[in-house]
């Protein structure tokens, strides 16, 4: 559904210990991990469901740990043009790459969240 949170993401270069602490503290699963040359990304699953509600990514240290919130909407590149017309800033976008179209935004006051249309990472 447009203009809700579908999708979380954490970020760590310790994804091992992600698994475990997350694991430990609410029951998460963690499977279905996507390597590449330069992408570990793990879908998460809560304790007692298989729907995949996240993902979990190896930064390898390339930038600072952090969880994020993702909001399906019906089109990144208008939502992007609307949310600097409103101050905030877009910090990265992929639209057209692939089947998932996405962007990273910081709102006013400089909280990071992510945006997307199509299939949730």
């Amino acid at each position: 559904m447009d203009n809700t949170v579908t999708w979380f993401e954490v970020a760590t270069d310790d994804p091992e210990g992600a698994e475990r602490f997350y694991g430990g503290l609410f029951g998460w699963r963690f499977g279905a991990r996507f390597e590449g040359e330069q992408l570990d990304y793990r879908r998460i699953a809560y304790a007692g469901s298989d729907d995949e509600v996240g993902g979990l990514y190896n930064t390898n240290g390339d930038f600072p740990s952090h969880a994020v919130f993702h909001v399906q909407v019906a089109d990144v590149t208008r939502s992007c043009e609307q949310a600097e017309s409103l101050g905030g800033k877009v910090v990265f976008s992929s639209v057209g790459e692939g089947t998932t179209d996405f962007a990273y935004i910081r709102d006013t006051s400089g909280s990071l969240f992510g945006i997307f249309h199509g299939k949730a990472v």
